[in-house]
C-alpha cells in the first residue's frame, strides 16, 4: 500500500492526513470554520514532517474534489496540485459524496445489505448536493444539485429499503420525509481527510489518477457570485 497525503477542504472543516499500510499515521483537523487558506499548508507540513522523520517517501497526493464550497475546493485542489507537481507524484481525486457515504457505512451501524446511503451537502435555501449509493458504492441516484421537495427520492423511499440520510444538508430533508419509517438521520458525518484512506488506496491500486495541470473541482452547478452588502452610513 502506498504512502499517501490526504487533503480535505470541501466544507467547513479543514483537514490533512498521512497514511501508509492501511493506517492513518498523522493528521490535523480544524472544525472552527472556513480558515482553510490559513491552515492547510501547516497541516500538510505536519504530515510531511512525520513522513520525513520516519524516512517515508510520499507516493501520491489525494484531494477531495467536490461537490462543496467553491472556495474551499479551490484551496484544497491548488495545494494538492502544487505538492504533486513539486514532488513528482500522482494526484488522486476523491469525490466528496462518496467520501461521506463510505464514512457513513463505517459509522452508521447499518446492518441491512439493502441500505441506501444518501449524503447531503448543504447549498443555499432548500438546495443540497446529493446522491444515493448502495453498499458497493454504486450510484442509485447520480450526484447532482437538488432542490428538496416532498417527492424528492420518491422511488428510493417507496422501495421499502432502509435509507440513511446524513451530511450538512440532511436536516432540510427530515421535515419533508417525516412520515417515512425506513428513513434514518445520522449526525456527525462529514468529509475528513482521515476518511479518505479507503477510496484513495483503491484509486492508487487501480492507477486512477487525475491530471495535475487541468483537473478542476466537481461543482455540480455554476458558480453564483453575490453582491457585497453596502453599509448604511
Amino acid at each position: 500500500m502506498a504512502v499517501i497525503l490526504h487533503i480535505e477542504t470541501s466544507g467547513k472543516t479543514c483537514s490533512a492526513a498521512l497514511s501508509a499500510e492501511g493506517m492513518i499515521l498523522a493528521h490535523r483537523e480544524d472544525f472552527g470554520g472556513r480558515n482553510h487558506a490559513a491552515l492547510i499548508s501547516d497541516y500538510v507540513k505536519h504530515c510531511l514532517d512525520h513522513a520525513a522523520s520516519h524516512e517515508m517517501e510520499l507516493q501520491a497526493v489525494a484531494v477531495s474534489i467536490g461537490p462543496g464550497s467553491y472556495t474551499g475546493l479551490r484551496i484544497g485542489l491548488s495545494e494538492a496540485k502544487g505538492l504533486a507537481y513539486a514532488l513528482g507524484v500522482p494526484l488522486i481525486g476523491v469525490h466528496t459524496l462518496e467520501l461521506m457515504a463510505t464514512t457513513a457505512m463505517f459509522e452508521a451501524a447499518a446492518d441491512d445489505p439493502d441500505t441506501i446511503f444518501i449524503p447531503m451537502v448543504d447549498a443555499r435555501r432548500m438546495e443540497v448536493y446529493t446522491a444515493a449509493y448502495d453498499y458497493s458504492l454504486d450510484s442509485i441516484v447520480e450526484p447532482q444539485a437538488m432542490i428538496l421537495e416532498e417527492d424528492s427520492f420518491a422511488t428510493e423511499r417507496a422501495s421499502g429499503r432502509p435509507l440513511v440520510f446524513f451530511g450538512s444538508g440532511a436536516a432540510k430533508a427530515q421535515p419533508l420525509f417525516a412520515g417515512d419509517s425506513a428513513a434514518r438521520y445520522v449526525e456527525g458525518i462529514e468529509p475528513l481527510a482521515t476518511g479518505m484512506l479507503a477510496l484513495a488506496e483503491k484509486a492508487w491500486a487501480n492507477r486512477q489518477f487525475i491530471d495535475i495541470a487541468y483537473s478542476t473541482p466537481v461543482y455540480l452547478k455554476d458558480f453564483q457570485a453575490t453582491q457585497p452588502k453596502h453599509k448604511v452610513l
